[in-house]
């Protein structure tokens, strides 16, 4: 089993920064990529970034050049700097974690971008 536990939305005006941050524990080992997903209001679940344990990340085209995802393997950590912030980026963000198959969430933190 693997616990997720976010931290760092909240409330910014469009154009500035905000940074998740997420921290696992439990089975950590057992993790290979780690990353954010979002839920707008009445949206689906979206892929925002990914990164694998060699630091191999991927990205949503539309947080290309403005999101940044990084990770710690020895402190099981994975964060998201989100620059250039927009209203359409408001949001619930959630980490997951990948291990063995299975996918593992945290319980998500509020992102709001007001105009």
């Amino acid at each position: 089993q693997v616990q997720l536990v976010e931290s760092g939305g909240g409330l910014v005006q469009a154009g500035g920064s905000l940074r998740l941050f997420c921290a696992a524990s439990g089975s950590t080992y057992r993790i290979t990529v780690m990353g954010w997903y979002r839920q707008g209001p009445g949206k689906q679940r979206e892929l925002v970034a990914t990164i694998t344990r060699g630091g191999t990340t991927n990205y949503a085209d539309s947080v290309k050049g403005r999101f940044t995802i990084s990770r710690d393997n020895g402190k099981n950590t994975v964060s998201l700097q989100m620059n250039s912030l927009r209203p359409e980026d408001t949001a619930v963000y959630f980490c997951n974690a990948h291990a063995n198959l299975y996918d593992y969430w945290g319980q998500g933190t509020q992102v709001t971008v007001s105009s």
